[in-house]
């Protein structure tokens, strides 16, 4: 059957996801328009008709259009013409071209104008269906993702940091109170969470941002050139010391040192730094003289230093100087709220690279939501970044994750013996649900837009979540 014949009697509307998108429909022939706008409001499309371009750009004028059904050939001014004016009047709206049989060259000239894509006439329901249905996915997407950079853009966290989770405003409180002492500060995390992102808030939050931060990798360099690093070096202290060279305690006067990795100093270098730090002065490498030093120390460590303490690894004293403040970063599967804006978050910087936009879709965003994250913030973004190199279209799927990613939603450990078990839908949706809601601060009609439901939907199943508790 074709679109001029269908029955003007539509089914009840069982798409949610045109809610609040709103579709002009633009065709001279009455009935092809009404049935157009039939099919559209079965999809929960909010819907607008005109006969003609001129009646269609009043329209555009009164409305905030998202989408457009446009007939090419129309009376007056032309299809494409008409294409052009629109785009013009609502640069973002979707627009679909509609052909006469055997036009195709000019809805392939039309897609070269902005438009989004075509259908031949004649077409049935059911063609038409699908084309909207695809529409409003891509409506809701493109929503989503401008609505998480715009968030993104807002207050989104503590200087570079990003998050908004109970937990990470928990931290800024902490990092402010850092930021104005002049206290040694150990800053606590697992692998990948951020501490030198944390360490260089608290640095150039404070009244001495203008001086230096130094970043020091202390698990990365032998013992020999920690020292020499921290501490300089006299000509000849060492073969290969052809001139002196100060060290970073002395270079980073008035400003930060941040130790990373603190728990893996030698012993013997512990004693040394708690030295400096108590008497502010340190001694180069092969010299007798003492230098002074007004430096602030910052330190971290993904290891436990109350353990290394007891089995001998870390020096007491030396926890006890560090540890005067202290803060602990939570590991992202902690504050899974704040993973949409993580991901925002990466792809915007994604896309200033490359100049490509990618955007997620609803089962990857569902996937990373529901991966535990081992390796933190660093794993989320060396994820994202690979799977934005690797993946040639627009829209990245849960197929173009990582495997160990992409199969979280519908596997996890069973009773820890490494079976797996499936995952119920309700328990997803409940998930994706409330994670989503408490993303966005309790905006429950914006959660709706963005899961694609009608908002009676929403409160009906938070209403049921309620009942079960």
């Amino acid at each position: 059957m074709t679109l001029a014949a269908v029955s003007p009697i539509i089914s009840t509307p069982q798409f949610e996801a045109a809610n609040f998108l709103n579709l002009l429909i633009i065709d001279d022939e009455r009935s092809i328009r009404d049935a157009c706008r039939e099919v559209a409001q079965s999809l929960g499309f909010t819907t607008y008709v005109a006969d003609s371009a001129e009646h269609a750009y009043r329209l555009l004028e009164a409305h905030s259009i998202d989408a457009v059904l446009l007939d090419l050939r129309l009376p007056g001014a032309g299809g494409l013409e008409a294409l052009r004016q629109i785009k013009s009047h609502r640069t973002e709206a979707v627009v679909v071209v509609v052909t006469g049989y055997g036009t195709v060259q000019s809805a392939v000239q039309a897609m070269k104008n902005g438009a989004y894509d075509y259908v031949s006439k004649p077409f049935t329901v059911d063609e038409l269906k699908l084309l909207l249905e695809r529409v409003a996915s891509h409506l809701k997407l493109k929503s989503e993702n401008r609505m998480l950079r715009e968030r993104v853009k807002s207050k989104q966290g503590f200087g570079s940091i990003v998050g908004r989770a109970p937990e990470m405003e928990k931290l800024y409180r902490i990092i402010a109170k850092a930021a104005n002492s002049v206290h040694p500060v150990l800053i606590l995390g697992e692998s990948g969470t951020g501490k030198e992102m944390v360490a260089r808030s608290i640095h150039y939050s404070g009244p001495f941002r203008d001086k230096p931060f130094i970043p020091v990798d202390c698990g990365s360099l032998v013992p020999t050139l920690i020292e020499s690093e921290l501490f300089g070096y006299v000509k000849g202290a060492f073969t290969g010391a052809s001139q002196a060279k100060d060290g970073l305690l002395a270079i980073a006067e008035g400003g930060t040192v941040f130790l990373d990795e603190v728990g893996e100093l030698p012993v013997d270098l512990q004693a040394k730094l708690l030295r400096a730090i108590q008497e502010k002065e340190i001694r180069p490498v092969g010299s007798t003289r003492r230098i002074p030093i007004n430096v602030r120390i910052l330190a971290a460590t993904n290891r436990d230093l109350e353990q290394a303490v007891m089995q001998g690894a870390f020096r007491r004293d030396l926890y006890f100087r560090l540890n005067v403040l202290s803060l602990r970063i939570p590991p992202l599967r902690e504050r899974r709220q704040d993973i949409p804006l993580l991901i925002a978050h990466v792809m915007e910087r994604s896309t200033r690279a490359s100049g490509q936009e990618k955007i997620l879709s609803d089962e990857a965003l569902k996937a990373m939501l529901a991966y535990d994250w081992p390796g933190n913030v660093r794993e989320l973004e060396n994820c994202l970044e690979r799977t934005c190199a690797f993946t040639s279209g627009p829209m990245i799927q849960s197929s173009d994750l990582p495997t160990g990613i992409s199969n979280t939603r519908s596997m996890e450990p069973a009773n820890g013996k490494g079976h797996r078990k499936i995952v119920p839908i309700a328990e997803m949706e409940k998930e994706t649900i409330l994670t989503t809601i408490a993303e966005l601060n309790g905006d429950k009609l914006q959660a709706a837009r963005m899961l694609g439901i009608g908002k009676t939907t929403l409160y009906r199943k938070l209403k049921d979540y309620a009942a079960q508790a």
